[in-house]
């Protein structure tokens, strides 16, 4: 498994092993571990944090415990392995774990989007994919789904990894080396892009699934839940999805909630805002229904993956996800 483990999300670096707990509930609630697969504290988590934050999870009869796990994968075994019973991952997180029997799948997509974006510098005359051909590019990490939306981009215009100097940094360089100009473009997300944009870098945004039709994140579950407490999921799925709305509605006042819920980023309400305005961007939108998963992005992004070596097997697409939570 540690060929495929992914840093997902972890913009800031990884907390691991810290619980967040937020507002109160009746003694009646039912207890439930959310599992996450980087710290809270994201605005990548803002409808998960709204749906605290707002009292949507209590409206729904739950509390709530949010707990970081060690990346998409980690979080995908553990709900597997029923110690959490629900998950975030991204939308192809079942794509890289069923083949090695984690039985999960994706019960929510959060936006039509993709979470990637490639960010180039246009102080250096660079506005294309095709102009990145000898230049250096800065990732999370090689077996990360920006990685991977990265080299689907390249794909998509007749080059391979071997035509650009690609460098995994860490969650933190990945940004810094391309504010510093040491990197000419790098994989992102609309965290990362915020922080550059704020640093009022001349930048040219190209959202990976103009070029390749990578995922948004995703609510996990296990198929065991899936099919003896579909209830849960349920309250759970309607209760997240409402707090991605109100960041659709009015990023903004999603952004004052949030930082509410989260201390260390008081004062900075425009950097959350501004985030919450690129998920809205080039993430959330695109969806008829919210929440549901286009099968055939899905079909496509394994065979992508089978094809690049990046799994051992393909799984039944149907074993993949289910929309029968979204309405």
């Amino acid at each position: 498994m540690s060929k495929f483990s992914r840093v997902r999300l972890a913009m800031a670096g990884l907390c691991l092993g810290t619980v967040v707990t937020m507002g109160s509930v009746p003694a009646s609630a039912e207890d439930i571990t959310y599992l996450l697969p980087a710290p809270l504290s994201l605005p990548a988590f803002g409808p998960f944090v709204l749906a605290q934050q707002r009292g949507y999870f209590k409206a729904e009869g739950l509390n709530v415990t949010f707990q970081v796990g060690k990346g998409g994968v980690d979080v995908a075994k553990q709900v597997g392995a029923g110690n959490a019973v629900i998950g975030g991952g991204i939308g192809d997180t079942p794509i890289i774990v069923r083949p090695n029997g984690v039985p999960v799948k994706a019960v929510a997509v959060l936006g039509g989007g993709a979470l990637m974006q490639l960010v180039l510098d246009k102080d250096k005359g660079l506005t294309t994919v095709k102009d990145l051909k000898g230049k250096t590019v800065t990732v999370l990490a090689y077996q990360d789904t920006t990685y991977f939306a990265l080299l689907g981009m390249l794909a998509s215009q007749g080059m391979t990894k071997d035509d650009v100097n690609a460098q995994a940094v860490g969650p933190v360089n990945v940004w810094k080396l391309f504010i510093a100009g040491q990197s000419d473009a790098f994989a992102s997300t609309p965290d990362w892009t915020a922080l550059v944009m704020m640093a009022k870098k001349n930048i040219e945004v190209i959202p990976s699934d103009q070029l390749f039709k990578s995922m948004a994140q995703a609510i996990i579950a296990s198929d065991d839940t899936i099919k003896n407490n579909p209830q849960l999921i349920e309250k759970v799925v309607r209760a997240t999805l409402k707090g991605m709305k109100d960041i659709m509605a009015d990023p903004a006042a999603a952004a004052v909630d949030f930082v509410k819920a989260t201390p260390e980023l008081a004062g900075k309400e425009d950097f959350v805002t501004l985030s919450f305005k690129l998920y809205n961007q080039y993430v959330y939108g695109g969806q008829k229904v919210l929440g549901e998963m286009d099968e055939a992005r899905l079909t496509a992004l394994q065979d992508f993956y089978a094809k690049e070596g990046l799994i051992k097997s393909k799984t039944a697409v149907k074993d993949l996800y289910t929309n029968q939570f979204v309405k």
